[in-house]
């Protein structure tokens, strides 16, 4: 399964947002990075933590230039129970995402093992774009463990955009 590299580009994204909005990668305009946290949806406690966390550190995450979004491959219906029952706030959640563009984003596909679980999701991942629709960096995992802690990348996020640090892992095979 190939992965997007470091300075190209990223798949554009085009989703329904849990607020009635849509969410177009291509679109967006931030000062420094999008950030595309993907999760695997509304039967994950460990995505509502996460997704709890990133809520917390959205104020944080604007000054830096950095404008976030939640996504998932869940339908609306279950977006937006997450929206609420997790009190995410002003968290962007799309949803909807088409498991060809979970896969041409890089995303592993992992299938229920209980019936809390949709019969098809993507594992995590996160992804840096740069206003200019290249990748900048990600973290993907193939469970739903081991995921970037905001208040770290928050931390790194200011290094980065202050002394112009440049993404990695562009050299392919």
């Amino acid at each position: 399964m190939p992965h997007p590299m470091p300075r190209e580009p990223f798949p554009d994204l085009d989703l329904p947002t849990a607020d009635g909005g849509r969410f177009v990668l291509s679109e967006c305009q931030p000062a420094a990075l999008t950030m595309l946290v993907f999760y695997r949806g509304y039967h994950c406690p460990i995505c509502r933590t996460q997704l709890a966390e990133l809520q917390d550190s959205q104020q944080r995450f604007n000054e830096l230039g950095v404008e976030a979004v939640a996504i998932s491959m869940d339908g609306e219906e279950r977006a937006r129970k997450a929206q609420e029952e997790w009190g995410l706030g002003e968290l962007r959640i799309g949803y909807g995402l088409s498991e060809a563009d979970a896969r041409a984003a890089g995303l592993y596909i992992s299938g229920a093992i209980s019936d809390k679980e949709p019969p098809r999701f993507s594992e995590p991942g996160l992804f840096l774009i740069n206003p200019d629709g290249t990748l900048y960096g990600a973290s993907i995992q193939t469970m739903p463990f081991t995921r970037p802690p905001f208040a770290q990348l928050l931390q790194v996020l200011g290094y980065v955009t202050e002394h112009g640090y440049p993404p990695r892992g562009e050299v392919g095979a």
